[in-house]
């Protein structure tokens, strides 16, 4: 394909499609959504297309791993309708990102380090885990706390969620706060705090809720919180990943930029 380019010749879909291991749609697809300048037409009007397309295509492709697909794709429309200033303006978030996602790893590390055994957590700590809650219980109070525990607003306006992410999470079993027995209200204990704390950390660095419960469980049964280092370093490695990726594509949409001007 490099040869046909270097001599001018125009491309079809299916030369510009094999190329890069895609199916034909897929390339009239990207086309569509202004990832890829608007082809030229034959007389009869099939769709031809030039270098220009074929670098816009390794822009795109080597700008995903790094940015996502979402991301991606609203840069490369940016640079083609001209608005090179928003296509840099999203550069900039996704490394924003990466570095405030760098930040939150090294706050897990850090809140690792300084959390002690678990205790009271699971199951069968707190007679009154399982109690069922009152009519019309749910978020608690929003200021007072019982004793030896938080209710359930403060401690998502501490975490910066919402209520019903840590009921999610409880169903998902990474929380198991107990009942206050004479309200019905979710308390959560120390430990509790603690999960919920390395849930959250887990959530932001790209983890499921399926992959998060087990390593949780882990801590608990354990008592300790070696089972997250595995984690921690699959993180970095992903983090790494991703900054390598990014600067791969920062060299194809640099490429492709001189190639537009």
């Amino acid at each position: 394909m490099g040869a046909k380019l270097q001599n001018g010749e125009r491309l079809r879909p299916v030369d510009l499609a094999r190329g890069h291991g895609l199916s034909t749609q897929a390339v009239r697809n990207y086309e569509e959504a202004g990832i890829l300048p608007a082809a030229g037409r034959t007389p009869h009007g099939y769709r031809t297309y030039t270098s220009l397309h074929a670098g816009a295509l390794r822009a795109f492709l080597a700008l995903v791993p790094g940015h996502g697909h979402r991301t991606a794709a609203s840069i490369m429309r940016a640079v083609n309708e001209g608005a090179t200033e928003e296509a840099f303006r999203l550069i900039d978030e996704s490394h924003a990102q990466l570095l405030d996602d760098r930040r939150t790893l090294r706050a897990v590390e850090n809140a690792l380090r300084d959390l002690g055994p678990a205790t009271a957590s699971g199951p069968d700590a707190g007679g009154e885990r399982g109690t069922a809650p009152r009519p019309g219980a749910g978020t608690g109070p929003t200021s007072a706390s019982p004793a030896g525990g938080t209710f359930i607003g403060p401690l998502a306006v501490k975490l910066g969620i919402r209520p019903a992410t840590l009921r999610k999470w409880e169903r998902a079993g990474l929380v198991c706060p107990r009942r206050d027995p004479l309200t019905g209200y979710r308390v959560y204990d120390e430990a509790d705090v603690r999960d919920a704390r390395l849930a959250h950390q887990l959530r932001r660095g790209g983890y499921l809720l399926e992959q998060i419960a087990p390593l949780i469980a882990q801590v608990r049964a354990a008592g300790g919180l070696e089972p997250l280092e595995a984690a921690l370093r699959d993180w970095h490695g992903r983090l790494a990943a991703r900054g390598r990726a990014m600067l791969t594509g920062a060299a194809e949409l640099e490429a492709y930029l001189r190639e537009r001007e």
